[in-house]
Parts: C-alpha cells; sequence; structure tokens
C-alpha cells in the first residue's frame, strides 16, 4: 500500500500552538505532530522549539507588572501564590545550581518543568534575563530531543 505524506499548514499552526500552551508545551505537541499529524521528526522539531520558546522572553519580561496588577484582585492573588508555591517547590535544584540547574530543570520532559514553569521560577529567583533565556533555550532543546526519541523508539517498538 502506498503510504502518502501530507503535512498541511493547519498541521504546522496547530502543532506550533499548542507548544506554546502551559503544562503540555512541546511535550505534548511533538507526540501530536508525529502521531496524529504524521509529520516528520525534522519538521515537528523546530516548529514545537520555536512555538515552546517564543512566550519565554515574554513571561520573564511582563511576569512582574502583571502579577503586581493581577494581585490586586483577591481571587487572582491567590491562584498565582498558589502557582508561586508550588513552582517555588520545584525549583530546588534551580535555587542551588542557578542557570545550569534551570536548564536541567526544563530539560527534564515531564509536565510542570517546561519553559513556562521555568520562567516563572526564573523570575522568582531573580535570576538574570538572557541567562535564564539561554538557559530554558537550552532546556527546551534538550527536551525536545529526548521527546522526538521517545516517540520514534516508540514507532519502532510498536
Amino acid at each position: 500500500m502506498l503510504h502518502c505524506h501530507v503535512m498541511t499548514l493547519w498541521h504546522v499552526i496547530w502543532t506550533f500552538l499548542l507548544s506554546m500552551v502551559p503544562v503540555g508545551e512541546l511535550r505534548a505537541s511533538l507526540p501530536v505532530a508525529m502521531l496524529t499529524y504524521d509529520m516528520h521528526w525534522y519538521y515537528a522539531l523546530p516548529i514545537a522549539l520555536v512555538g515552546n520558546l517564543l512566550p519565554v522572553p515574554f513571561v520573564l519580561r511582563f511576569l512582574d507588572p502583571l502579577t503586581r496588577s493581577v494581585s490586586k484582585v483577591r481571587l487572582f492573588k491567590r491562584i498565582i501564590d498558589w502557582v508561586f508555591a508550588r513552582t517555588r517547590k520545584r525549583g530546588k535544584m534551580v535555587e542551588k545550581y542557578g542557570p545550569i540547574g534551570l536548564a536541567i530543570f526544563v530539560a527534564v520532559p515531564l509536565p510542570g518543568t517546561g519553559a513556562w514553569t521555568g520562567a516563572i521560577l526564573a523570575f522568582l529567583l531573580g535570576l538574570d534575563f538572557k541567562k535564564s533565556v539561554l538557559s530554558i533555550g537550552l532546556g527546551v532543546l534538550a527536551a525536545g530531543i529526548i521527546v522526538t526519541s521517545l516517540v520514534l523508539l516508540g514507532r519502532l517498538a510498536v
């Protein structure tokens, strides 16, 4: 049977957008792209990387003013306090090892350890903006390689 591989613009857009969503990030978008959309890894990985990294500088730059203004509303303050407390608990390694710890933390392909959480941790710990972006970028690249490899290995096993 002839297999026709068709990658549409919608597949690219959905992969990109799914990579930007907190919690799932490229950990979710790469399996969707490669298994559901049948996208080759060499297309899926760069799209997911860019989508996952795009929000990082904005989160780092605007988290402080955003949390200050939103915290004036009691309900939002409670939500922010909960997210920050939860993030701090996960960030012991980052606190100890700084930017290298941040890269390793983001590289672990589990929910709650991605670019968004890494950016929040960098903000909470007062890490340097450029070092944080670089560390998160390296961590996202490592996570992308790990997830891509796992999806490819899973395909071979089936």
